[in-house]
């Protein structure tokens, strides 16, 4: 599934890279990157401290979207298979 999402986005890259979709779809890349370098590698501090920048941007870019059009984020959400966000 994520392979055919990135496929879908790759074909846009030139043109959408700096949309809110692709930006996330890139940071939950390299979340996924890292969650697997951190199971290997527990005591990697800063490893452990970029993951939690990304996830914040990643956040915050998930907000931005969910406020500004709530049907594309339910797209993204669906695709890159992550959770919704918490409200409050």
């Amino acid at each position: 599934m994520i392979k055919n999402s990135f496929i879908s986005l790759q074909e846009k890259k030139d043109e959408s890279r700096g949309s809110v979709e692709f930006q996330v779809f890139s940071f939950t890349n390299k979340i996924r990157r890292l969650t697997s370098h951190l199971e290997l590698h527990r005591k990697d501090y800063l490893s452990q401290r970029g993951l939690r920048k990304i996830l914040g941007k990643r956040q915050r870019l998930l907000v931005y979207l969910s406020k500004k059009n709530r049907v594309r984020y339910k797209e993204l959400i669906h695709k890159l298979n992550i959770r919704q966000l918490k409200t409050r």
